[in-house]
């Protein structure tokens, strides 16, 4: 199973060096969170310098909150990034669960789910090279990829599984291993019902930590203030010790998962090396 690696949202500065190391080793994916209002990267920015730094690692969004953009900008900018990159980008999209974020683009939090089954036919029309509409003709670059970059959908909810077996090449699981047994079982019963052939790409996420008690304590300070809006709906867990990541990797691959990525949480680069220890 394919290993891929989060990059921590609190250093910007430092992600060169976490790329670089991480291209240098073992791991297939270097990923990043996504938000509006917090002091993160915006990713397809942060993505598109990585990806002049790298040149085999693949570039993921962990999950981008499609309903903030505008259609077709957004299916511009995603071309742009997976040309540059020579077809490594995989486009990770939710939906988004905190309304300041809405709040702070003018867009309407409640139709979010709506507004992304609107976007999916624009963005892939757009990859295609047809034409936007009557009054508008194609609208490039055009991605490395056929038809545009990887799509992942990420979420819990039955319109996610939808989503990703509609307009998808797989499911992404940001929760607990234990609780993704039946959120894959469930993209896969929809990919069938969508007369999808071969299986939907499954990928599992797991926020980890590797090193002394002070790099780990201040990983948790850093994942409870990005998780801070959600505590009462979103289970933050964090794995800090060698068994539990063996464990976590061990339990998604069981599960069927293509891949898992580690997301980690603290500032210190060196995480890239310890946790490269885990990869096959």
């Amino acid at each position: 199973m394919k290993v891929g690696l989060g990059l921590p949202i609190c250093d910007p500065s430092s992600l060169m060096t976490w790329a670089r190391r991480a291209e240098a080793g073992p791991f297939t994916t270097l990923a990043l969170l996504d938000r509006i209002v917090y002091d993160n990267p915006e990713p397809l920015i942060a993505l598109a310098t990585i990806a002049g730094a790298t040149t085999r690692i693949r570039l993921q969004t962990e999950v981008l909150l499609a309903p903030l953009r505008e259609p077709a900008l957004l299916a511009k900018q995603c071309a742009t990034l997976d040309w540059i990159s020579g077809g490594r980008l995989t486009l990770g999209i939710g939906v988004g669960s905190r309304p300041e974020d809405f709040l702070a683009v003018g867009a309407d939090y409640a139709e979010r789910g709506h507004r992304v089954d609107e976007m999916m036919p624009v963005l892939k029309r757009i990859w295609s090279g047809r034409p936007y509409g009557d009054q508008a003709a194609a609208i490039g670059p055009a991605p490395a990829r056929a038809n545009g970059p990887e799509v992942l959908f990420g979420g819990f909810v039955p319109a996610a599984f939808r989503r990703a077996a509609h307009w998808g090449d797989g499911y992404l699981s940001a929760t607990r291993v234990e609780n993704t047994g039946p959120l894959f079982r469930a993209v896969e019963k929809e990919w069938a019902a969508a007369g999808r052939a071969g299986s939907p790409r499954l990928v599992g996420q797991v926020n980890v930590t590797l090193g002394p008690e002070d790099v780990v304590a201040d990983a948790r300070r850093a994942i409870r203030s990005y998780y801070a809006s959600l505590a009462d709906s979103y289970d933050v867990h964090m794995v800090t010790t060698a068994d539990q990541i063996r464990s976590t990797i061990s339990g998604f691959a069981d599960l069927g998962a293509d891949e898992v990525t580690l997301y980690c949480w603290a500032r210190d680069p060196d995480q890239v090396n310890r946790l490269a220890d885990f990869v096959d």
